[in-house]
C-alpha cells in the first residue's frame, strides 16, 4: 500500500491521543493507494482490543464513498505489544477480509512502528507500506 507520511503521522497521533486505550479508524483510497485517514471511537474502550464504534463506521464509510473512494484499510494501535495482529485481531478480520490492516505499535512510545497486513481466512501476511 502506498501511503503519505502525513497519513502515517495522523495514525500515530491518534494512537498517542487515545492512550491508554487502543485507537482505531478507517482508511480511504483506491488501487492500493491510501488517500484519507478517518478516526473512529473505540467502542471497546480498552488497551486490550478495539471495536470501531458502529455509528462512526457508518458515518465514515458514507464519507469515504461520497469522496469517490473505497475503504482500503482499517487501522488500530497496540499500546503494549509489537505491530503484529493478535489472535483477537485475526478473529475480527474475518468480518472484513478485503481491507488491509495497519497496526501502530506504541510499545516504545518514543519510536512508534506502523506495519500493514492482509488477514484472510485466519492467515496473516505482511504487506509492504510504501511511505511517500
Amino acid at each position: 500500500m502506498r501511503i503519505a507520511r502525513e497519513l502515517i503521522d495522523e495514525i500515530v497521533a491518534h494512537a498517542r491521543d487515545d492512550l491508554p486505550n487502543e485507537c482505531c479508524g478507517l482508511i480511504g483510497g483506491r488501487d492500493g493507494h491510501a488517500s484519507s485517514v478517518h478516526r473512529a471511537r473505540n467502542a471497546a474502550a480498552t488497551w486490550l482490543r478495539y471495536e470501531v464504534h458502529p455509528s462512526d463506521q457508518l458515518r465514515i464509510i458514507d464519507r469515504i464513498e461520497a469522496d469517490g473512494e473505497a475503504m482500503v484499510g482499517i487501522y488500530h494501535s497496540h499500546t503494549k505489544s509489537e505491530a503484529y495482529p493478535s489472535q483477537t485481531d485475526i478473529n475480527l478480520a474475518a468480518s472484513w477480509p478485503d481491507p488491509l490492516y495497519l497496526i501502530c505499535s506504541l510499545e516504545d512510545v518514543d519510536a512508534p512502528t506502523v506495519r500493514a497486513f492482509s488477514i484472510r481466512d485466519g492467515r496473516v501476511e505482511e504487506v509492504d507500506l510504501d511511505v511517500v
